[in-house]
């Protein structure tokens, strides 16, 4: 049988444009693949569509050709996400998806930690706080084994323009007669590199510590993907 073709207006056949993931045969469909071979089985492409729903896929695959990577996606704002083309529910439901995620890779049991070195607390809370675009200083509450009791959020904002109160870093801590903390905060540019402010809060922060008998194990800057410990530095402490 002769296939026949289109022809464009100055001759020649027009090619065949790529099939629509919601063209493909129900066999090679996203959802029909991740139900038989498990959602690993997707191309990232395939996984967007899903989250969307089959009617935004194609508003799906050109959001994330608009962002470099995952990472770039995980970092834009619902504004940015809907300006990209998903509108207001669609970048409502990416970011969803997204803060599930991180939830599953960054809330482990507390109970089951031990904090044995810098690299223990890193593993804690590297994926969440590399990927903020603020920056924010967490406390790390510990008992007298060095197990984890929870993590706190207590200050978000610059150390560059704002005043951080010591205080408020010691506030869990003395509510849940915590033995010691750490101190975690992020750059948001990605340099983990400690800036002199922070060294300066480091040593107000251990000073403070000493006079609450709370022992400040460490200060951990986070960047993007590696941490820097100022114990380890000896920057402040």
């Amino acid at each position: 049988m002769t296939h026949q073709t289109t022809l464009w207006p100055g001759g020649g056949s027009k090619p065949a444009r790529p099939l629509l993931l919601r063209e493909l045969p129900a066999t090679e469909q996203p959802r029909h693949r991740l139900t038989w071979l498990g959602p690993r089985s997707l191309a990232t492409a395939e996984l967007m569509e899903l989250v969307m729903g089959a009617s935004q896929a194609d508003a799906g695959r050109r959001v994330l050709a608009a962002f470099k990577d995952l990472d770039a996606l995980a970092k834009a704002s619902l504004s940015e996400l809907a300006a990209a083309g998903l509108g207001p529910a669609g970048a409502a439901r990416v970011q969803a998806a997204i803060e599930l995620g991180r939830r599953l890779v960054c809330q482990p049991a507390w109970e089951a930690i031990t904090v044995n070195s810098p690299a223990d607390i890193a593993a804690l809370l590297l994926a969440e706080m590399g990927a903020l675009t603020q920056e924010q200083i967490r406390v790390v509450l510990l008992n007298i084994k060095n197990a984890v009791v929870g993590v706190r959020l207590v200050y978000q904002g610059s150390l560059n323009t704002n005043v951080v109160r010591i205080a408020e870093l010691f506030s869990d801590a003395i509510k849940e007669h915590c033995a010691a903390l750490v101190v975690v905060h992020n750059h948001p540019s990605g340099d983990p590199t400690p800036s002199p402010e922070d060294v300066a809060v480091t040593r107000d922060i251990v000073k403070a510590g000493a006079l609450l008998s709370i022992d400040v194990l460490d200060h951990l800057v986070i960047g993007q993907g590696r941490f820097v410990s100022l114990k380890e530095r000896g920057l402040g402490f």
